[in-house]
């Protein structure tokens, strides 16, 4: 996998989450052009985009912010887990509660709660800004 993609409206908010979260801001900039209309399938497309990039380099979020065509809501702002469609990304984190204490500085709230699965994870999804769902596991020894 390369990368996944998230719609935002406010890309800095979502983006500052996302680095609290432990990802590292790769790069930001606009795009546009007949390339990404053929690619998305939209025409006059220009998006301003951050792609962060995990710890371990070895995966990418691109944050996407359409000034056009304005974005479009499919689904209800805070869609529950079982929602059609992507609902979560999950990240593996070393200490689940001080993630889930930084992430709440920015607006995130636990879905549900955090659980023991067996000796194995502890995990939860938090939902944050403009309604994004991540999974956080902490990893048993």
């Amino acid at each position: 996998m390369d990368n996944v993609g998230i719609v935002v409206e406010d890309l800095e908010v979502v983006t500052a989450f996302f680095v609290e979260l432990g990802m590292e801001l790769e790069g930001e900039g606009r795009v546009e052009g007949r390339w990404v209309d053929r690619v998305v399938g939209l025409d006059g497309v220009r998006t301003d985009i951050a792609m962060l990039r995990t710890p371990d380099g070895h995966s990418r979020i691109e944050l996407m912010r359409f000034r056009t065509p304005t974005a479009v809501a499919t689904e209800p702002k805070n869609a529950p887990a079982n929602a059609l469609g992507i609902r979560r990304v999950m990240f593996a984190v070393d200490d689940i509660d001080d993630v889930v204490a930084r992430l709440r500085a920015h607006g995130a709230e636990l879905v549900g709660e955090v659980a023991q699965y067996q000796d194995s994870y502890r995990l939860c999804y938090v939902r944050g800004p403009e309604g994004v769902i991540v999974g956080l596991a902490e990893q048993l020894n």
